[in-house]
């Protein structure tokens, strides 16, 4: 029974104004997935609207994600409105820097009838989304300043921030290596990650296989298998598979062959989450 445990709705400023939260459930029904969890975008460093923002360094060309509180607080209320009506929908949310707004984060994870936190990283303190850097400007010492930046961050975010599970491990390489076909070493990062892991496990936290990478030029998941088995190796325990589907159509994309890929790691479950706390499922 495959669930997909990252999507995106019309809250999130990124997806495509069809993509209604019914819709969504309707069409997870369809393709016969046991759950679907609904994780908007909640950029905590976009926590206020452009005109109210406390965080003036952060005024980029991705200003769309300003105001993620009304669309968290919206997606929220959406999930909980349908609940009854359906009962595989998970009410989640996609915490987005959370160590860039503390006090935020806080309130965040604290909202009523949230099921489940997914932990990101979409920019380095300070800087623009990845989405938006010009990566074949950078040199090599650039490169690796910026990776070396993020996966200390991330390592911060799983030391100290309330999610449940970190979302797309690899997430810059989508851009990187995929969009601009630029190769990357990532040896020298092998340390950090392996930190990663062993503090989400001490911490009872878990991982995703994000799928979107398998449709898009990057080509891969999001982390790929090396890295799912390393995480099972060091004893994780906690893995959820997640489309990050932004369109109606992407919603399941990919689950089959992250499942495999999981199995193939040493994983016989993977994990759903109701009230914060996970329940294994068989793959």
């Amino acid at each position: 029974m495959l669930c997909d445990m990252h999507t995106h709705s019309s809250y999130s400023p990124d997806a495509d104004r069809e993509v209604t939260v019914e819709r969504m459930v309707r069409r997870a029904r369809e393709l016969g997935l046991g759950h679907i969890a609904l994780t908007d975008h909640c950029d905590c460093n976009y926590w206020y609207r452009e005109d109210e923002t406390e965080y003036p360094e952060y005024q980029k060309p991705d200003s769309m994600m300003f105001g993620a509180r009304d669309y968290a607080v919206s997606s929220i209320r959406e999930a909980a409105s349908l609940a009854e009506g359906y009962p595989e929908l998970i009410c989640g949310i996609e915490l987005g820097q959370p160590l860039q707004a503390p006090e935020a984060a806080a309130g965040i994870t604290k909202m009523p009838g949230l099921d489940f936190v997914i932990g990101s990283l979409h920019m380095n303190a300070g800087k623009p989304d990845f989405y938006w850097i010009e990566y074949d400007k950078l040199d090599s010492k650039e490169l690796d300043a910026l990776l070396t930046d993020y996966f200390t961050e991330l390592l911060k975010m799983c030391r100290g921030c309330d999610f449940d599970i970190l979302g797309h491990l690899t997430y810059p390489l989508r851009y990187i290596e995929g969009k601009y076909g630029i190769p990357v070493d990532m040896s020298s990062y092998g340390e950090v990650i392996r930190e990663i892991f062993c503090t989400l496990i001490q911490r009872g936290k878990g991982i995703e296989i994000n799928t979107s990478g398998l449709r898009q030029e990057y080509g891969k998941t999001f982390p790929t298998l090396e890295y799912v088995k390393l995480y099972r190796s060091l004893g994780g325990e906690l893995l959820t598979l997640g489309s990050d589907a932004h369109r109606l159509c992407d919603i399941g994309a990919g689950l089959e062959d992250g499942a495999e890929l999981a199995r193939e790691a040493g994983f016989k479950y993977t994990a759903v989450f109701r009230g914060r706390k996970p329940r294994l499922i068989p793959l």
